[in-house]
Formats: structure tokens, sequence, C-alpha cells
């Protein structure tokens, strides 16, 4: 028997609501078509659909006086994580599903995830320094990443070798474990076209979209709200600047929303 695919996704505080998850695992179910479990680490589990499993948040491994929360995905790459074997995909909660999941887990490889750079635009200003240029154009946006449970414990067991020292010289956890995997030769990106940003291949640019409604790219299988605005604002149709309107976004807020929510 062919063990189910794993959907993991983290919810810790009171940034991201019970709505959040369920519909990320609307949309999972919708564009997945194998057997798979959805899987939230959460700290509450209050008003989460029952076909959600709900595990506790993932010790990351440091001491309370260590403070700093923004690291805790790093937790999903423990050797015993809740005794979950098998290949998994990680999603953020701000985030619509819009295509097909399937092929993310057929690319053949032991780690993919977004390229940063590939949800912004460019920064000429940055070759500047060629070097912090480099290595910025190498981290991945840890927004969806597809890895094997218990593979990449390297990551982890770095960071905890200096916690102090790695969230000094790095200013987010992607970039940490960006380099951790570049270290060790695992460090693959999705395709370009499979993980668009809303605001930057989405809205069309500049004074264009006063003319012209935010639309998907063609072979968008993940919309991402990378920057601002945030995905509550941008769904609404808010969050534009005076050089860029957000438009009509009916058709992408039915994707994330669940009928009844769109009433």
């Amino acid at each position: 028997m062919i063990a189910p695919l794993l959907i993991l996704t983290m919810k810790w505080g009171d940034l991201y609501g019970p709505h959040y998850v369920n519909n990320l695992a609307r949309g999972v179910r919708q564009h997945l078509q194998r057997p798979h479990r959805f899987i939230c680490f959460t700290d509450d589990t209050s008003g989460l659909d029952p076909e959600i499993e709900a595990l506790p948040l993932p010790n990351l491994g440091v001491s309370e006086s260590h403070g700093d929360t923004r690291w805790r995905k790093l937790a999903l790459f423990r050797k015993d994580l809740a005794g979950l074997e098998g290949t998994a995909l990680f999603l953020d909660l701000d985030l619509v599903i819009v295509d097909d999941l399937g092929p993310m887990f057929d690319l053949e490889g032991e780690f993919y995830i977004i390229r940063d750079d590939d949800l912004f635009r460019a920064k000429p200003l940055r070759k500047i320094n060629p070097s912090r240029d480099q290595f910025l154009h190498s981290v991945g946006n840890s927004s969806v990443f597809r890895y094997e449970i218990g593979a990449h414990s390297y990551i982890l067991d770095a960071f905890l070798a200096d916690p102090v020292a790695a969230t000094s010289r790095y200013e987010i956890s992607q970039q940490f474990q960006s380099a951790q995997l570049a270290k060790n030769g695992h460090l693959a990106y999705w395709p370009k076209e499979w993980c668009v940003s809303f605001k930057n291949h989405c809205v069309p640019k500049g004074f264009k979209s006063y003319v012209a409604d935010p639309s998907l790219p063609k072979g968008a299988k993940i919309v991402v709200f990378a920057g601002s605005p945030k995905m509550d604002d941008a769904l609404n149709g808010k969050g534009g600047k005076w050089y860029r309107r957000i438009g009509d976004v009916s058709w992408l807020k039915s994707l994330w929303q669940a009928p009844e929510q769109r009433r």
C-alpha cells in the first residue's frame, strides 16, 4: 500500500484564524487527487475542521529565554517529527492554491523550494554588493517547500549548535535554511511559473492596474502573498498604492474561501 502524501502547515499565536487552515485544507482537497494527510501543527485547535489532523507544535529545541518564534519552522526538520515518515509538502497559511499540486510531488530530487527572488521584481541596487546579491539570489522562500521527513535534520542541528550566532548572522530563518541546504548540495527550486507573487505577477504593473484587473499567470499552481499587501487586504481589493490599483479579485477570492464565506 502506498503511503499517503503529507501536507503540513503551522499556526501559532493569533495572527491567523482557523479559517486560514480550513480554507487551505479545502484548497488542497480540490487540487490534489492523491491520497494525502493534511496536518496542522498548532497551539490552538479551536475552529479547525474535523478533517484536519491537528498536532502539537514541534519543539524547536531552544531555551525559553531565546524567545524568537520566527524561527519555529526549523522544527519541521527534526528527525523525530511527530512520528511522521515520507514525503511532505509544507504550505504557509497565507497563500491560495489555484491548480493541480500533483506535479510538485513528481519532480525528482530531495528538496524543492521557491527561489525568493522569483517572487519579486529585480533589485539593481543589490549589485553594489555582489557577494550579498549572489547569496540573496540563492535564498529559498519557505512559503512552499517539499522534503523528506527527517532527511534534512542537519539544518536544525546547525541552528541548535549556536542559535545566537544564527539569528545574528541571518535576518530570517529561510536565509539560514537555504545556506544549510546549499552547503549540503540539496538546494533546488520549483519551476518559477508554479509559485507566483500576487503583487508582482497577478496585478498589472504600475498604472496598467488602473485599466486591467489582476489575472492568473499561465502555469501558476500557487499564489503567494509575499511582502505587501497582505492576503486579507488583497482579497478584499485593498492595499494598493497610489501607483497601483488592486482591482477585482473575485476569481481568486472564490478559490480561497468556502461558499458560505462568500455570502
